[in-house]
């Protein structure tokens, strides 16, 4: 609030003349004046209290204005949102002193009071309204807002229709919604003691307010709901929100594994997806989607977010209105988690934004064992919101009306603005962090006060009581005795039969596809292009229109590669990428690309987009193929690895037709995205049941770059690596990349690809490829010596992959040694066993070692030494075991290279 003690402690005549100033140019005072004289010209000019406006009464005026808008800045700090215990005290002067007011000015009028709804009020008047618009049980927090129309919308919202009551049929809604949360709670904890559900009791507020953010969403045009959440109230959220048979659920408990569990290994009840369709209370239908989520803490959101873009795209033509994503979280996972701050920083950028989020909190005070004094500095869980300058609802979780109405506040401001909102629930745990665990160990004082509190729908039914809505109160217990005697009923396995559900055009798509055999992976399928449609792609993508002037450095390489492929028919790594890409979209499907920098590239190879030198007007180089062609979405991404990666694998799972792409600007870099990794990518499929051909591009390769940019850690991915749940790669020639991204398409399945990119090497002339080898055959998993020695005089073979292979065939150039043979593994997972074991048998002569740059405890040398020393006999060439990925100096590393190479030749 700004101190304007200059202006009350001057003489009353000051304000008037400043008055004066304003009424001579507005824009010469103070913009907080100015709002105030804005809504007073009328005032002193047409005194509709009567009478003149002298000096004195002007000031107080202003100090009401003043109090007014402390209220609406600073009364969410002194509101009784919390339900059971005292609020942790915040300093929030609201005394009537501060503001240069008095008690002996309660009785008088003031026409200040027209800032809420009550002109020419009395100050008591204004103040009771302020006391409960603004401290009551929601606390408005919108500081942060600097857009005036949001915030006239806002106030408006709040002084004039807040605090409407609901109608009979909203009541009966709420009592409904409330009374199915809490009794499934109370069901669940009598036939299942003991067991883990992570139950929602005590923040059963969720349930109405999701079942009124759904509602409205639906009466504003929004056919979809998409919804991240954790473990804690997943269940509740299943049965009563998306309409999850109890039967299912039940069943979950019982354990017992669904007849059609053919693929994967499934994952625990409250970690599980749904999808399903509901129709609203004002029978309007909305599909209902709840992403997989694993137990990392808020995980979940970025991929939810990727994957409404993904649906916004390919269903609704990029109408954000069309469907609303919902992010649930716990409050010291909100507060705590990194994650949080990098979906907020994705909100409006063109390439991420999703038209708003609708940010939920059940905020029930506490970690596993943590009191929120140990587990934030901030004044809420919810500051994150100032980031993205989006409104905050604090609530209470047991004034049931309150919720629904700040819930249905937010639906409307999302739909409005497009821009996130944040509801917070405060609210409890009743148990401890699972069911089996004993919060009193660490909160006994917390724990006694929520043993004697009552659930929300006690407080609900006995404050329609208290209010003499007797026709609402007095259904309470019907209700739960019928929900109680349906809950026994399915769980006496009586069939309930699920709701019916249509599948949208991309789940049809998915539908489609099948999971893989191990007898896919003998062979990769064909992926060639006929030799017209490589030459007409590449024409198109190294041309531009003429009104269009690329920087002259660009314009030079690209016709370089042009010249190269003119004269040779050769194509260089850089073309082959985006002519797969391009190959892609002329069949209409969608190609998007994020990364840091990918528009161009890391290493400045792709150059997707361009960008003219005197305008910088930006020009899509694969846009332009032809009509009805797909969208190539190229986005330069936040600098942020875990957020992007996770909004991409969601991106992947929304459309199986569009092939998506994500590249680490170092391979290294995806080291902050390995939660993304572990639960989503290798093992989502095992879980869920949920395919992804997500494609990671990691940059890889010892090049003197030093620990942090040598090494993508394939490692990492191999040991991952099982029941053919990725592909993971190391190519070396530019036609076999484009084979491995059309594959990705071209297979009945999807699989995530990992690649280890190349970096110096993307302009190596040995990566290169002619036009033929882009026209015929498949990805090769294994590349056998080009130069095709006598195979009975090889005494030696080299098996290695990637970068480390050009140096080896430089010194085969040199040694002129037909005894020794280089073979390419170019696919590390699966392993391509029959293939060198035919390679195997071809040279029969021959030792065999595996030659890696990568330390001994690194690369693929123990996926090998497990996977591929059973099927025949091998040494390895390697960099001695280190505890870092790389050294840091130039001659030490081109000494540890020399070694490498020289040990392959000798010994």
């Amino acid at each position: 609030m700004k101190d304007f003690s200059y202006i009350t402690n001057s003489h009353p005549a000051y304000i008037e003349s400043l008055y004066r100033d304003y009424s001579k140019d507005p824009q010469s005072v103070d913009p907080e004046l100015k709002k105030f004289f804005d809504g007073f010209d009328y005032a002193v000019e047409n005194n509709e209290g009567g009478g003149d406006i002298d000096s004195d009464h002007l000031a107080k005026e202003f100090n009401v204005f003043r109090l007014i808008e402390g209220y609406r800045k600073k009364g969410h700090l002194l509101s009784s949102t919390n339900p059971i215990r005292p609020r942790k005290d915040r300093h929030a002067n609201l005394d009537l002193n501060y503001y240069d007011l008095a008690d002996t000015d309660l009785k008088s009028t003031f026409l200040a009071g027209k800032f809420i709804g009550l002109p020419n009020a009395t100050l008591e008047q204004i103040v009771a309204k302020l006391k409960k618009s603004y401290c009551g049980n929601v606390g408005f927090e919108f500081n942060t807002l600097t857009d005036e129309v949001e915030i006239a919308w806002l106030l408006d919202a709040i002084d004039n229709r807040f605090h409407i009551e609901l109608n009979l049929e909203i009541r009966k809604r709420v009592l409904e919604k409330i009374n199915q949360g809490v009794i499934f709670e109370k069901f669940l904890q009598t036939k299942y003691i003991g067991q883990k559900r992570f139950s929602l009791e005590g923040g059963e507020a969720l349930i109405p307010s999701l079942d009124t953010i759904i509602t409205k969403a639906a009466i504003d045009g929004s056919k979809e709901v998409v919804i991240g959440m954790a473990h804690r109230g997943r269940l509740n959220v299943l049965a009563n929100i998306l309409g999850k048979t109890y039967e299912q659920i039940f069943s979950e408990f019982e354990g017992i594994v669904p007849a059609d569990n053919s693929q994967g290994s499934g994952d625990v009840k409250y970690h599980l997806g749904f999808r399903s369709e509901v129709t609203t209370p004002d029978g309007n239908k909305v599909n209902l989607q709840l992403s997989p989520n694993p137990s990392h803490l808020e995980v979940v959101d970025p991929v939810t977010l990727g994957f409404t873009r993904s649906k916004a795209n390919v269903l609704y033509n990029g109408d954000f209105n069309s469907i609303v994503p919902i992010l649930i979280h716990g409050d010291a996972a909100q507060s705590g988690q990194g994650i949080i701050y990098e979906v907020a920083q994705m909100s409006a950028l063109a390439g991420f934004e999703v038209g708003g989020t609708i940010h939920v909190t059940v905020n029930n005070q506490i970690g596993f064992t943590t009191d929120f004094d140990d587990a934030r500095s901030s004044d809420y869980c919810t500051s994150v919101a100032s980031v993205t300058k989006s409104p905050v609802f604090h609530v209470n979780g047991d004034d049931l009306e309150a919720v629904v109405k700040v819930s249905r506040l937010a639906a409307e401001y999302r739909s409005t603005f497009h821009k996130d909102i944040f509801i917070d629930i405060l609210c409890y745990r009743r148990h401890g962090h699972n069911e089996g665990d004993e919060p009193k160990f660490t909160q006994p004082s917390l724990y006694s006060l929520i043993d004697k509190h009552k659930d929300p729908r006690e407080e609900y039914i006995a404050y329609l009581n208290r209010i003499g809505d007797q026709t609402v109160a007095n259904l309470a217990n019907e209700m739960e005795k019928k929900f109680w005697e349906d809950l026994q009923t399915r769980l006496d396995e009586v069939r309930q039969h699920p709701n019916p559900y249509t599948l949208q055009a991309p789940e049809e798509w998915w539908a489609k596809l099948r999971f893989s055999k191990p007898e896919d992976f003998d062979q990769s399928p064909e992926t060639g292009i006929p030799s017209e449609e490589v030459k007409s792609l590449v024409e198109k993508l190294m041309s531009w229109p003429e009104s269009f002037s690329p920087l002259r450095k660009v314009k030079k390489l690209l016709n370089d590669k042009k010249a190269l492929f003119d004269a040779d028919t050769k194509i260089d790594w850089g073309t082959a990428e985006l002519l797969a890409y391009s190959s892609i979209l002329v069949e209409g499907k969608d190609v998007r690309l994020s990364g840091e920098d990918v528009k161009r590239g890391t290493f400045s190879h792709r150059h997707a987009i361009l960008y003219d030198e005197n305008t910088n007007e930006q020009y899509n180089r694969l846009a332009h193929f032809s009509d009805g062609q797909g969208k190539f979405r190229c986005v330069n991404s936040l600098l942020s690895e875990y957020g992007v990666l996770g909004y991409e694998y969601g991106y992947a799972i929304g459309n199986p037709n569009v092939l998506t792409i994500w590249e680490a600007q170092y391979g290294d870099f995806a080291n902050g995205a390995q939660m993304v990794i572990d639960q989503y990518i290798t093992s989502g499929e095992a879980k869920w049941g949920t395919m992804n051909g997500l494609v990671m591009l990691l940059p890889h390769g010892y090049e003197g770059s030093g620990p942090d940019h040598s090494n993508a850690r394939p490692e990492r991915y191999l040991q991952m690596a099982a029941e053919y749940n990725i592909f993971v790669t190391n190519i070396t020639t530019a036609a076999n990349f484009f084979h491995a991204l059309r594959r990705q398409l071209a297979l009945p399945f999807r699989k995530p690809l990992i690649n280890m990119s190349p970096k110096a090497n993307l302009r190596h002339p040995d990566s290169y490829s002619l036009l033929e080898e882009f026209t015929k055959g498949s990805f090769q998993e294994v590349i056998d010596d080009v130069r095709n020695p006598e195979a009975s005089g090889v005494k030696k073979v080299l098996l290695c992959s990637g970068k480390i292979y050009f140096d080896l065939e430089e010194r085969q150039k040199e040694a002129q040694d037909s005894s020794i043979a280089i073979v390419r593994l170019e696919q590390y997972f699966p392993l391509p066993e029959k293939q060198l074991k035919t390679l195997h048998e071809k040279y029969v002569n021959a030792v065999w070692y595996w030659v890696q740059e990568e330390p001994l405890n690194m690369g693929a040398a123990s996926f090998l030494k497990l996977h591929l020393e059973p099927l025949f006999p091998f040494g390895i060439i390697s960099r001695k075991a280190t505890a870092s990925t790389a050294t840091g100096y130039a001659k030490v590393h081109k000494q540890e290279q020399a070694e490498v190479i020289d040990t392959a030749f000798k010994i």
